[in-house]
């Protein structure tokens, strides 16, 4: 597997986690019974697209590697700096459509900057990217 495969898992790999660590730090927020039970709808899918990255990345010999520790750290200040401000469903959607459309862009740029990626490498990119511009329209019901 080439290198720019392996990069492309590793980020795609984090690009989830970022999203699951997220939704992981703000439901505790969350009061609205149903914008909790859709951002645990969200959590699940990213816990389900993270183990196919694991199974594709361990059947290819390479070790996933999670975000970092300062990142996690950051990440959750952030949050509760954010949430401690403002919890209101309107400011919560607004910084998950915030992390999508961050992810869909890194994603998209991912996909477009190099056309020869394994196919499997690309399915997982591809399936990736589809979850996060799903919930990134979904989220704007929230606001």
């Amino acid at each position: 597997m080439n290198e720019y495969n392996v990069k492309a898992l590793n980020d795609g790999y984090k690009n989830a986690h970022i999203a699951m660590q997220s939704l992981a730090d703000i439901l505790p927020a969350v009061e609205d019974k149903h914008f909790k039970e859709h951002l645990l709808l969200e959590y699940r899918a990213y816990e389900s697209i993270i183990a196919e990255f694991e199974d594709y990345m361990l059947k290819n010999n390479l070790n996933p590697k999670d975000i970092n520790v300062l990142k996690k750290m950051m990440l959750w200040t952030s949050i509760k700096m954010k949430t401690f401000m403002d919890n209101s469903k309107n400011q919560i959607a607004e910084m998950m459509i915030k992390g999508t459309v961050m992810g869909v862009n890194e994603l998209t740029a991912m996909l477009n900057e190099q056309k020869n990626l394994d196919e499997g490498v690309k399915t997982l990119l591809q399936k990736l990217l589809s979850l996060e511009e799903k919930y990134q329209e979904e989220l704007k019901k929230f606001l």
